[in-house]
């Protein structure tokens, strides 16, 4: 099973939009194996968006995601990454679809509720930036013959 990290960012927070946006990730059948409320920091933005913290615009974004508390979650399911890249949208809102997180709440390029890992291999990254190895858990969900066929969990 794959692991993913998704931020709730600060315009969720402040619209009241975050049980709704774990809402579709529990919908779809993805697991929560970690969850955290937290303060981001300078030094963990410039970390987190290394490949743009020296953009003019990166103050802007920075100033944005310490504007309220972030909850971070470890998110695992079967192709993990990939759903819940879908199941965000498209990064520009207003342009997303319809039936997506952002294409259903937001309207922005920045302010776009949620940030999800782009790939595997940054979602290794960013669970460790966020989660300390005990702060993930693993449970069995009592679902998951009910959200997965027997062949792809291979029981």
């Amino acid at each position: 099973m794959e692991k993913t990290l998704i931020l709730i960012k600060p315009d969720a927070m402040q619209r009241g939009l975050a049980g709704a946006v774990l809402n579709r990730f529990e919908q779809k059948g993805l697991k929560i194996v970690g969850i955290k409320m937290l303060q981001l920091t300078d030094d963990l933005l410039k970390e987190h968006y290394s490949h743009i913290a020296d953009k003019p615009f990166f103050k802007g974004i920075a100033d944005f995601m310490k504007a309220t508390p972030v909850i971070a979650c470890a998110i695992e399911g079967l192709d993990c990454v990939e759903t819940v890249r879908k199941l965000c949208g498209i990064t520009k809102a207003r342009e997303a679809e319809i039936g997506t997180i952002r294409g259903d709440f937001a309207m922005s390029i920045q302010t776009n509720v949620v940030h999800a890992s782009d790939s595997l291999e940054t979602a290794k990254v960013e669970l460790e930036r966020f989660f300390k190895p005990d702060e993930l858990f693993q449970y069995d969900l009592v679902l998951t013959p009910f959200i997965y066929s027997s062949d792809e969990i291979g029981g």
